[in-house]
């Protein structure tokens, strides 16, 4: 090998001196950036097919015949520059140009270098690098690379974070869903999720994301309710050519095809967007849906269509549109399944169901349009609006024994779920500069999100020698209705401000100052209608794939049973009213961050203050009578930054900030949410945290595409909350302010290495990446405290323990090959990913009962796309190859009992690309 490169090297020196040709080299700066490195600009010899790009540090160098020349650079958004040039043989000549962006004229632009730039990991590796924000970024290019369809599994290719199993929530650093935050090009995005406080991150298509990035450390640009880190989606905008693609596939999931009888609930749309409601007069009347089931093929399939283009206006003007319609749908299934519930000290579990299974259809539909619209140079206004429809329709069976129901655990659980979700995304974003010195930044937003689960049913059966008979405990039987509403309407304004201007023309120093507000609104109903069966007809036989021979209006009439709610029955006058809680929430925030750069030492030095009203209202079966709880707080939060260039391609960084974390409406509202082997209790006392955090980062960045990166990090937080296991009969689950203290602390590490570039016609590129983190985490668990602070009572089995969601390791790493042929027409990307985490606590032990793990799995991808020609593209997915059995315990002294498991089979999917 050492050899040809040899033989390769002579040969192409031979020729280059053969013809006496001479050298052109030189660097790129951005003159809006301090004069940083320009990567992907273009330069081109006038008149000439001669032309490169600059690389990721700006540098270009060019081989020319000698004569006189026009060389041009340029780069979109920026003045082309032309300036005369004569070439001598044998001879190099340097220019080094800064290009700027006063005068722009957009007949002067190339497109075709910055059409991807924001998208390619090369050019988020160069913005990473010159940043001074500690973050971490993933692109457009990336994520298909590495077959990512979703932004909560494309945030876990980034080091330090997980994704918790069968959910979208990730956990950062081992801090979980309370102690971070998401954006969507800067402005905040609801929850789609009543329990939880950030939008379910795999609703979000990879199709409409130009790049993620994750800030794990704070500056006063951030909410302050901050602690893991912020995921900021930016949306796609069109650049470049005109362009029309649509592409469709297939999918399937090998534990769904051996699923025998693929059956869900009648009455359900293939689409998602089915809606239902409370029947009338439903404690009289038997208005019900049917209650039958009905086969699926589970074979799932998707289609999306998008397109973009540009046009002037005026001389100086420019409108840009993007936009993207998709539909997919999937059939999932959970295999050789167990579960257990209410597991006392000594391992008893009071739920034992030796067979769980889960099957599901899922449904995503989204649209989005960005309206861009470049006025002059200067003055810059973008329009988003998104709309993303989710729904899940499952069956869940538990079949075992449970206290009180089952005879010698023959019980029979089955509950069927319709979850429909649709959130609506509306920005306008403006950017306008002013001279030189000073630009003005705004973003305004507002938000609606309605998350409904109508008409759940569960029904626990008993199994005997004739069949199966209904089971009459409290709520064994029962329809459910919950309907979630909220509103959102946020803004951000900013002025920058340079300052302190060299000799060179380049400022020193900028201020920024502005204001940051947001009003959020939350209405949540439910309403659950129990079925009681009268004691003479407990024995009798049903059906459970047809319950509505029983349950029907002529039984009804007939008093074999009757319908209630926890209010009581039809004699109630207010048996109808539902459950509610009310949350409003009002952030007004105003900060000032000052940057200087002094030498290789850049300082941004921020101060923000907040001022937060929390404000829960609710009447529910917990607390029937109409009550608030108010949160007030005032939070100073001071930042600082530092990057320090210890030299021309190696950054050391340090963060240090003061940050809060809010608890969220669902943690303060009394209600009752029940799952069949857990039953979670909100907290009204449950109150703020503070937070301080402190990371150490070095990096740096060999070659194009390259990187070595290492960090170390630290946390201390105040009265930490964490989801405990409260003294009660069912072992509730309640977030409680474990104690007075807690901390975290790690490293994380992250390389990425080209192992193979040879650029020849037929291109070839081998590159592997991996990132591992370590954490530490400890916290006090204080029983006086909570029962000092609360209406609850907990006994902490341990004086001390880990972070609820914190795991000890992380593992990202990924093997890429990369080949183009055909004049590079066309190319073959595979893609090999590993991810795994080590085991993290779910809910702190209590009552000499050990914590409850989720264990530590791997997950092993495959991904293959093909671009066959200009026009035409394949993509293959296996995703979940190791098909690891997923468990969850409880730790005990006399040993784990297993309270989850389950597998979840291989995926596979092919899907057809064409783009006119």
């Amino acid at each position: 090998m050492k050899f040809k490169i040899l033989f390769i090297s002579l040969f192409i020196t031979a020729i280059s001196f053969s013809q006496n040709k001479g050298t052109i080299t030189g660097i790129l700066t951005d003159k809006e950036a301090n004069n940083q490195s320009l990567p992907f600009a273009n330069v081109l010899i006038a008149g000439t097919n001669i032309g490169t790009n600059t690389d990721i540090d700006g540098k270009f160098s060019m081989s020319i015949v000698p004569g006189n020349y026009t060389i041009q650079f340029s780069f979109i958004g920026y003045e082309s520059v032309e300036i005369p040039v004569k070439i001598i043989a044998n001879q190099t000549l340097t220019i080094n140009q800064a290009l700027g962006s006063a005068g722009y004229k957009l007949e002067d632009v190339i497109v075709r270098a910055s059409t991807v730039s924001r998208q390619k990991e090369t050019a988020l590796l160069l913005e990473q690098k010159n940043a001074v924000d500690i973050k971490q970024s993933i692109g457009a290019q990336e994520l298909s690379r590495k077959g990512v369809s979703d932004v909560a599994t494309a945030v876990t290719k980034t080091t330090g974070i997980t994704k918790q199993e069968g959910t979208g929530n990730i956990f950062v650093r081992g801090l979980g869903d309370r102690y971070n935050s998401t954006t969507m090009n800067g402005l905040p995005i609801p929850s789609n999720d009543p329990t939880k406080k950030n939008l379910n991150l795999d609703i979000f298509s990879t199709d409409i994301v130009e790049y993620v990035s994750i800030d794990k450390v704070y500056n006063g640009k951030f909410y302050g309710d901050f602690a893991g880190g912020n995921v900021d989606i930016i949306s796609k905008e069109h650049k470049g050519k005109s362009f029309l693609k649509f592409q469709l596939g297939s999918k399937i999931n090998t534990n769904a095809l051996k699923v025998d009888n693929f059956n869900l609930l009648q009455g359900y749309g293939a689409l998602g967007f089915t809606n239902r409601a409370i029947p009338s007069n439903p404690l009289t009347q038997y208005n019900y849906k049917t209650n039958q089931l009905e086969n699926k093929a589970p074979i799932a399939s998707s289609y999306n269509i998008s397109g973009g283009t540009s046009f002037k206006v005026g001389e100086e003007g420019k409108i840009s549109i993007f936009a993207n319609a998709s539909y997919d749908n999937e059939f999932n299934s959970k295999s050789n399944g167990s579960a257990k519930g209410s597991v006392s000290g000594t391992g008893v579990a009071n739920k034992n169901y030796h067979t769980y299974t889960d099957i599901n259809y899922n449904t995503n539909t989204t649209g989005l349009l960005n309206l861009g619209y470049k006025i002059n140079p200067n003055n810059t206004v973008n329009f988003n609006s998104l709309f993303i429809n989710t729904s899940t329709q499952s069956k869940k069976e538990y079949s075992g024994y449970f206290a009180d129901g089952g005879d010698g655990g023959n019980a029979l659980i089955r509950r069927n779920e319709y979850n429909k979700n649709a959130l609506w995304v509306n920005q306008l974003l403006g950017e306008h500069k002013f001279k030189e010195r000073s630009k003005f930044n705004w973003g305004l937003s507002y938000n609606s999100i309605k998350g409904d689960t109508p008409d759940r049913t569960t029904n626990t059966l008993n199994k005997v020698a004739a069949g199966y008979t209904l089971l009459s405990n409290a709520g064994s039987n029962n329809r459910y209705f919950q309907n979630l509403k909220e509103d959102e309407v946020a803004a951000n304004l900013s002025y920058d401000y340079k300052f302190s201007k060299t000799e060179e023309g380049e400022y020193k120093g900028k201020f920024t100052f502005g204001y940051s507000g947001r009003v959020k609104t939350r209405n949540f109903k439910a309403t659950q209608f129990n079925f009681k069966s009268d004691n003479t007809h407990l024995s009798d036989i049903v059906d459970p794939n047809n319950l509505d021979l029983f349950y029907n209006q002529s039984n009804l009439d007939n008093n074999y049973f009757k319908i209630i709610t926890f209010r009581g029955d039809q004699f109630e006058s207010s048996a109808l009213n539902p459950q509610f809680y009310k949350g409003d929430q009002n952030i007004n925030a105003g900060f000032l961050n000052t940057e200087y750069k002094l030498n290789k030492l850049t300082t941004v030095i921020s101060l923000r203050a907040e001022k937060i009203a929390q404000k829960i209202t609710w009447n529910t079966q917990l607390d029937p009578i109409t009550k608030s709880s108010q949160l007030d707080k005032t939070a100073f939060l001071p930042s600082i930054v530092m990057k320090y260039e210890l030299a021309e391609k190696q950054n050391l960084r340090l963060g240090l900030s003061k940050t809060y974390t809010l608890p969220q409406f669902k943690e303060r509202a009394p209600f009752l949410y029940e799952e069949i082997t857990q039953v979670y209790i909100g907290n009204q006392k449950l109150y703020a945290s503070d937070d301080y955090n402190l990371d150490l980062k070095w990096e740096f960045f060999p070659k194009n595409e390259e990187l070595i990166s290492v960090t170390a990090f630290g946390k201390y937080i105040q009265n930490p909350m964490n989801e405990v296991t409260i003294n009660s009969s069912t072992n509730d689950i309640s977030y409680v302010n474990t104690g007075d203290y807690g901390y975290v602390t790690g490293a994380e590490v992250e390389y990425r290495k080209q192992l193979l570039n040879i650029d020849t016609e037929n291109s070839k590129k081998l590159s592997a990446g991996v990132n591992v983190s370590y954490l530490y985490s400890n916290q006090e668990l204080n029983s006086n405290k909570v029962k000092k602070e609360t209406d609850f009572e907990v006994d902490f089995t341990s004086k001390k323990g880990k972070f609820t969601g914190a795991s000890d390791v992380l593992l990202n790493t990924d093997l890429s090959f990369f080949n183009e042929w055909n004049n590079k027409k066309s190319n073959l990307t595979s893609t090999l990913t590993y991810s795994y985490f080590s085991d993290r606590i779910y809910a702190i032990g209590t009552l000499q009962r050990g914590d409850i793990v989720d264990k530590a799995f791997g997950t092993l991808d495959f991904v293959a796309k093909s671009k066959l020609n200009e026009k035409v593209g394949l993509s293959f997915l296996v995703k979940n190859i190791l098909n690891p059995t997923i468990n969850q315990v409880q730790e005990n002294t006399n040993g784990d009992v297993n309270l989850l498991s389950y597998k979840k089979g291989l995926s596979l999917s092919l899907s057809i690309n064409y783009q006119f």
